[in-house]
């Protein structure tokens, strides 16, 4: 799920100085529709059913901006991308946003000319072997033959590690999560290296997960979250401000089943009140309706509900919440005030 830095920097500058000089907040309110960028299918995070309709926890941000912006949460075209595509769609304003598939970086927000809105997943790299290959840990895998997305940071990742432990390894080039499946689940590589949420996700989906392992070394840090154009500062503050309004509901106890009564008059929480818009102008100063948020978080829930049900520990994925708890339950999830 994370995609390649080496698009060259100065084309995709380019394209960025152009694509930003339009409004992106008045292009999406004219247009009626939410071009969203997704990951080419990753079940639990984005991943279109039998009938071609998207799901997942990444589809939840998309149509929470939707609905803020629009009123309408299935008012969203999905945009499927790769560690090829992705940049440069973003770039040419082919998609109003990238949603998750993305570790930020300093290249990436600096040299490539993006503006990342916030982290909605804080992960790591780690490792899937199957389990009659009888490895415990990562630093038994001298001479394995790796399946790896080449040119993203994964592979930067992976090349550190088996440096600094004195190991070699057999790189097997792949471009999509689906084809990395397929190559591993054949045995062209002993092992598959990406975020562990993506490993998760794709154990997950295997006939038999119980017979694959996912081994306890995280070798990085990716924090992985929605992205926009340089530039572009209104549609960042929509998309930034939507993605805290998910945190801030779970923080402050608003849900899917309680906003509705929350939201038709004020109570005695300052905070609550100007985030569901009894109180204040946040939504003007936004360029939105005073319900904006009572309309992104009535989409799907909470960022505690949408990871619930997509990612969490009751589906096939099994996501504890750890560092994506909230920052009062020990993990690193923390919205700005809303005032």
């Amino acid at each position: 799920m994370k995609k390649s830095v080496f698009l060259g920097a100065l084309t995709v500058a380019g394209l960025t100085a152009g694509a930003a000089a339009a409004a992106t907040l008045d292009d999406v309110k004219a247009r009626g529709t939410l071009n969203c960028g997704v990951t080419t299918g990753l079940v639990g995070f984005a991943a279109p059913d039998s009938n071609g309709n998207w799901d997942g926890f990444d589809v939840g941000v998309c149509r929470a901006v939707a609905a803020a912006v629009l009123g309408d949460p299935q008012a969203v075209e999905f945009v499927p991308t790769t560690g090829k595509t992705r940049f440069t769609a973003l770039a040419s304003g082919e998609i109003d946003m990238l949603a998750r598939n993305t570790t930020w970086t300093f290249s990436r927000d600096v040299d490539l000319k993006f503006e990342f809105v916030g982290v909605n997943y804080y992960d790591g790299q780690g490792f899937m072997v199957p389990k009659a290959l009888g490895v415990s840990s990562a630093k038994d895998l001298d001479g394995a033959t790796v399946c790896i997305q080449t040119g993203t940071t994964t592979e930067l990742n992976l090349a550190d590690y088996f440096r600094k432990n004195s190991m070699n390894y057999e790189p097997v080039p792949i471009e999509t999560n689906a084809e990395a499946q397929q190559q591993y689940l054949a045995g062209a590589c002993d092992v598959y290296t990406t975020d562990a949420s993506g490993l998760a996700a794709t154990r997950a989906a295997f006939e038999n997960p119980s017979e694959h392992v996912l081994l306890p070394e995280i070798v990085s840090k990716e924090p992985l979250g929605p992205l926009v154009r340089h530039g572009d500062n209104e549609w960042g503050d929509v998309v930034r401000w939507t993605l805290n309004a998910l945190i801030a509901a779970e923080e402050l106890g608003v849900t899917s089943a309680n906003i509705a009564d929350m939201a038709s008059t004020a109570g005695d929480s300052p905070e609550i009140n100007r985030l569901l818009g009894t109180e204040g102008n946040l939504g003007e100063m936004l360029g939105l309706e005073a319900d904006w948020a009572v309309k992104a978080i009535s989409a799907g829930g909470n960022y505690g509900e949408l990871f619930e049900k997509n990612i969490g520990e009751t589906t096939p994925i099994g996501l504890a919440r750890g560092l994506n708890a909230q920052w009062t339950d020990g993990g690193l999830l923390y919205s700005p005030p809303f005032r």
